[in-house]
């Protein structure tokens, strides 16, 4: 099964598809397979000229040294060539990713978006649990924001007020 996606009627141009770095280069390279053969040829020519100059071979080192020049000229012709060949698919590549990228950055949006709602959500559904939980302390004649409102609707009210070392005696007795 193919990896890519499956086309769509509302896609921009279906000449175009993302790419990883690794295929950009192998595109490049196909569709301009001369740049790369230039720039082969130069280093070949200072390869062979740095040898001719360790073997002390001034003739065969001039020459290589005039070789690397021409293989530069021939590379940069190709390079200047294939933009001028290759200009209007590469704008239209240029608007392609301007497009892709347009549509990742609204669908960030539109996830961001989500998560909003979602915690928008979130937050009312709690806001009217304690308005409910509230709604019953004021019912029981407690005010929520004391700090035995939660022990008061769990637990019986006692009269008198005791401390922490007699609530422990308290449950010692209870325990034995």
């Amino acid at each position: 099964m193919s990896r890519e996606p499956l086309p769509s009627s509302l896609d921009i141009n279906t000449q175009f598809r993302e790419e990883s770095g690794l295929q950009k280069f192998t595109r490049r390279l196909k569709e301009e397979p001369l740049i790369p053969l230039g720039c082969a040829a130069t280093c070949y020519a200072l390869y062979r000229a740095y040898r001719s100059m360790k073997a002390g071979d001034s003739a065969e080192m001039n020459r290589m040294f005039r070789a690397r020049i021409y293989a530069q000229a021939f590379t940069l012709v190709a390079l200047v060539a294939g933009g001028m060949y290759f200009k209007t698919e590469r704008t239209q590549r240029r608007e392609f990713e301007k497009a892709v990228e347009e549509r990742k950055s609204q669908e960030k949006r539109d996830l961001w978006l989500r998560e909003l709602e979602i915690r928008d959500k979130e937050d009312r559904e709690w806001r009217e649990r304690h308005a409910a939980i509230e709604a019953a302390a004021k019912d029981a004649g407690k005010r929520p924001s004391e700090p035995d409102a939660a022990r008061a609707s769990i637990e019986p009210a006692d009269e008198k007020k005791i401390g922490v070392l007699d609530a422990v005696k308290v449950l010692l007795a209870k325990s034995n």
